[in-house]
């Protein structure tokens, strides 16, 4: 099979997810199948061993496999949409599409938080209150993703700018992805509560310097669970 050409600036594990979506679909598998093995799937393709795990694990984080015992990766139906979502897996959580979808995230919360800081009123901030408290009592992954995108959300909403809040909602299933990667390696939602209530303070101090600091620092965080993912994959 011969390996799909990408853009010359994609790295190499992202070359190799692409290379198994193809392969996938060349051969028509199906949930339940097994894919060849580290080793044949590097042969296949001419490379090493670490890009290869380094893609499995990509895919595996995704939903899009399950390692088992003995048979090795293995298609699974886990998440709703695994199938689609594998097709463009990897703009979506590599350490360099991390950033981008991160400085799309500064960008616009930056530029909506000024807004809220100079006009929120007290409502306001309670709804923010409100929405990181519920933050912090999350018992699932996706329950935390979803209650940390809300928060968020909420803050550009609060801006009251439409055009602004529909280019945010319109990165809404690549943001929860970053977070639900995140969360699902470590769930720390005190850490991230906190991190949320200083974002808070600073809005209601009307402190813009401190504000960006915080919101640049806080999305920045979950830039290391992405690179840890990277390096164990690669051990």
């Amino acid at each position: 099979m011969k390996p799909q050409t990408k853009p010359a600036g994609s790295s190499a594990v992202e070359r190799m997810i692409g290379n198994i979506q193809h392969m996938i679909a060349e051969r028509n598998l199906a949930f339940g199948d097994a894919l060849p093995t580290e080793r044949e799937l590097g042969l296949l393709f001419g490379a090493s061993r670490n890009t290869v795990r380094e893609a499995l694990q990509c895919l595996r984080a995704y939903g899009v496999i399950s390692i088992r015992p003995k048979t090795g990766a293995v298609l699974t139906n886990r998440q709703s949409h695994a199938v689609d979502r594998m097709m463009t897996l990897h703009h979506a959580i590599s350490p360099a599409s991390f950033r981008e979808v991160q400085g799309f995230r500064k960008v616009v919360e930056t530029g909506a938080g000024e807004i809220v800081l100079m006009r929120a009123s007290d409502e306001d901030l309670a709804l923010l209150d409100a929405a990181n408290r519920k933050v912090r009592e999350s018992v699932t992954v996706a329950e935390a993703a979803a209650n940390d995108f809300a928060f968020h959300d909420l803050l550009v909403k609060l801006a009251g700018n439409s055009v602004l809040h529909a280019s945010y909602q319109s990165q809404r299933s690549a943001i929860l992805d970053l977070m639900r990667i995140g969360k699902g390696n470590q769930p720390i939602h005190q850490a991230t509560f906190d991190a949320h209530q200083e974002i808070i303070e600073a809005l209601r101090s009307k402190d813009r310097l401190a504000f960006s600091y915080l919101l640049s620092h806080h999305l920045d965080f979950g830039l290391r669970f992405i690179e840890t993912d990277s390096m164990t994959a690669g051990d």
